[in-house]
């Protein structure tokens, strides 16, 4: 499939802001079943200074900065990205169990391994707690195959949690979405990989975009799309694996790959620093992802 994203950031200052530095993670990067085709990326005003660069995590940056006064910031890109067919019938009652995946995070010495041990570690956003591991344990016994339980996670979070965007912020702690149990996708990514990291497993947050049609005979609304967010759980000797609890599935073409890290933290969309000026400001944005053709 062939899908046209746009995603226009929009800010506007009560006061001019004369210096600002910023990071975004509006790009989307090449996975195994996606390809970035081609972005055009239109800041305005003109940035004094832009570097395209790849972050720790392989995920695509721009790198910019504005050094003249301005009341107002647009950041307009425009990506065509192709994505490979998934396999979506996969038996989840297979493969490697949850005791020798917890055993071999620890002791394999697989350079594959041993990079996805740092996902089994605490992040600015997501804290290991008994609470978590508590509440996902019955799932994750150790002879039951890892992406059957992951799977059963997923399934859990989706029947317990509401989703709720007035309930929480990208700012909400991780500890009172899950006391809530009301969020949006960002939080319930969060909780499961709170969860799976509680119990010894890595776990890794995806940020993206999912592809949705109006209801049948209504025309799709520009800008009604948004991002999206889900987690991936590592199997050693496998690979990683995708779940999304906000819609119960494991993500297929539609879903489309932005950046990944260990939380949100590590791909916030537009990120940055006022050094002078600005004062209160308003945060518009718009996301569309057409779809332009099937491959």
């Amino acid at each position: 499939m062939i899908y046209k994203i746009r995603h226009i950031t929009e800010y506007k200052y009560n006061s001019p802001v004369s210096l600002c530095y910023n990071l975004a993670h509006l790009v989307p990067r090449h996975t195994d079943n996606q390809r970035c085709q081609s972005t055009l990326v239109h800041i305005t005003p003109k940035p004094t200074y832009g570097q395209k660069r790849l972050d720790y995590f392989g995920n695509s940056t721009y790198y910019f900065s504005l050094e003249e006064p301005h009341k107002s910031l647009t950041i307009d890109v425009t990506s065509e990205i192709s994505t490979d067919p998934i396999f979506s019938s996969m038996n989840l009652d297979m493969g490697v169990s949850c005791g020798d995946a917890k055993h071999l995070l620890k002791t394999a010495t697989d350079p594959d391994v041993i990079q996805a041990r740092e996902f089994v570690m605490d992040s600015p956003m997501i804290k290991r707690s008994e609470e978590l591991r508590a509440y996902a344990a019955d799932l994750f016994d150790d002879n039951r195959p890892l992406l059957s339980a992951a799977m059963a996670l997923t399934s859990k979070i989706f029947s317990e949690f509401k989703y709720d965007p007035e309930s929480t912020t990208v700012a909400t702690p991780l500890n009172e979405a899950f006391e809530l149990k009301h969020g949006v996708c960002q939080d319930f990514a969060h909780v499961a990989i709170g969860c799976l990291r509680s119990l010894g497993f890595a776990a890794r947050y995806i940020s993206g975009y999912l592809e949705t049609l109006p209801p049948p005979g209504q025309v799709k609304l520009i800008g009604a799309d948004a991002s999206h967010a889900w987690f991936a759980v590592y199997s050693p000797g496998e690979g990683w694996f995708e779940f999304d609890p906000t819609n119960d599935n494991m993500p297929g073409e539609q879903h489309i790959t932005a950046a990944w890290g260990r939380d949100y933290s590590d791909v916030t969309p537009l990120q940055g620093v006022i050094f002078e000026g600005g004062g209160s400001q308003i945060l518009s944005v718009s996301v569309d992802v057409q779809r332009v053709e099937a491959i």
